[in-house]
């Protein structure tokens, strides 16, 4: 380089770093995932060797909390309007897997009511979540 000439400027990208802050988000989003859950806490009743619980994917979680009050996903409903909000949070989904994660205190009929109102609604199966007995956590 001599005096006077303008120098060239060498335009090189340093990824690295970039590199290293995806691979800390998405460290963070994995371990927070699971942490994060929908709807109201609801003390699932225990089970010996609960199914696996399945793909979340398509999945409509109906909560019953202890009081009876009924939530689709994070979303509290009224008994009266169950059906219509159940066929809104389904939306275009082909093939809908309703879940119902009813609290321990609750008596069977209350849950039987809330799956007389899902097929009523027009959806056939439902499943149930519970947790293995000794599992910590809700």
């Amino acid at each position: 380089m001599r005096l006077g000439e303008p120098s060239k400027m060498q335009a090189a990208i340093n990824i690295t770093p970039l590199v290293d802050v995806v691979l800390v988000l998405l460290i963070i989003f994995m371990v927070m995932a699971p942490q994060m859950r929908k709807g109201p806490d609801v003390n699932v009743p225990n089970t010996t060797k609960p199914n696996a619980q399945g793909d979340e994917r398509g999945r409509i979680l109906v909560s019953i909390d202890e009081a009876g009050g009924l939530w689709i996903n994070d979303r509290s409903v009224a008994p009266e309007h169950f059906g219509e909000a159940l066929n809104a949070a389904v939306g275009a989904e082909t093939n809908p897997k309703i879940v119902i994660r009813g609290d321990a205190k609750l008596n069977f009929g209350e849950v039987r009511e809330v799956m007389l109102a899902i097929e009523q609604a027009g959806f056939r199966g439902v499943g149930l979540i519970a947790k293995r007995s000794g599992a910590e956590g809700k």
